[in-house]
């Protein structure tokens, strides 16, 4: 049986991936566990508004990967002097050296007209789908599986390649897969990009801005 504390060490261990893939297959019965904690998120209204769209097809994901490379292209031409230096050092996808490619999608249709509690948040619907690659990510990494999340593409893109329906959006392309090691420092704090917020920055009492009484 897991104990609370494993709980928070899979919290704190897991990293967004990208360079330390190895390739190596995925055991079908992980898989299908990952999978399974990831649709057992909750969603408004139950709706369930995701969809899992495997990706082992080289082609796809080559074809993937050079429009990946000239989004970061054009994201690098936006950038000056040391800061373009610093991201001229980082990876940002690990999509051909991953073993597999998991495309999350959200459906704002499933469960419409009335979805229970999106009445006022029309949002709710996709921080649902968020909620999901969360337990994915964090049930990959109990599994000793790395992934890493690529946000560097156009929608319109991805949904032509992969032959997703009108009115269905691409969330989330994920790299999944074993790995060497997980970082014990986020890679973007490692190559100086940016620092983490301590929690106390983050927390407000009552109202923001609101101290500790």
């Amino acid at each position: 049986m897991h104990t609370l504390s494993e709980l928070y060490e899979v919290i704190h261990r897991r990293r967004d991936v990208r360079g330390q893939f190895t390739g190596e297959p995925i055991e079908p019965a992980v898989l299908d566990r990952v999978l399974d904690a990831a649709h057992a998120a909750p969603s408004v209204g139950l709706s369930q508004p995701w969809d899992f769209v495997l990706v082992r097809d080289d082609v796809t994901r080559r074809s993937f990967r050079e429009h990946v490379e000239r989004q970061r292209r054009e994201f690098a031409a936006t950038l000056d002097g040391e800061r373009a230096d610093r991201f001229d050092n980082i990876k940002v996808e690990g999509i051909l050296e991953s073993t597999l490619s998991i495309v999350v999608t959200y459906d704002p249709a499933r469960g419409a007209p009335a979805v229970l509690g999106r009445h006022s948040i029309a949002d709710a619907g996709l921080y649902s789908v968020c909620l999901a690659i969360q337990n994915l990510w964090l049930s990959a990494t109990a599994e000793d599986l790395g992934v890493g999340w690529v946000s560097f593409f156009a929608e319109s893109f991805l949904s032509e390649l992969l032959a997703i329906p009108d009115g269905i959006r691409p969330v989330a392309w994920l790299c999944v897969g074993p790995v060497s090691h997980l970082e014990t420092v986020p890679d973007l704090e490692r190559h100086g990009w940016r620092s983490r917020r301590p929690l106390a920055a983050a927390v407000h009492h009552d109202r923001w801005g609101g101290a500790r009484a």
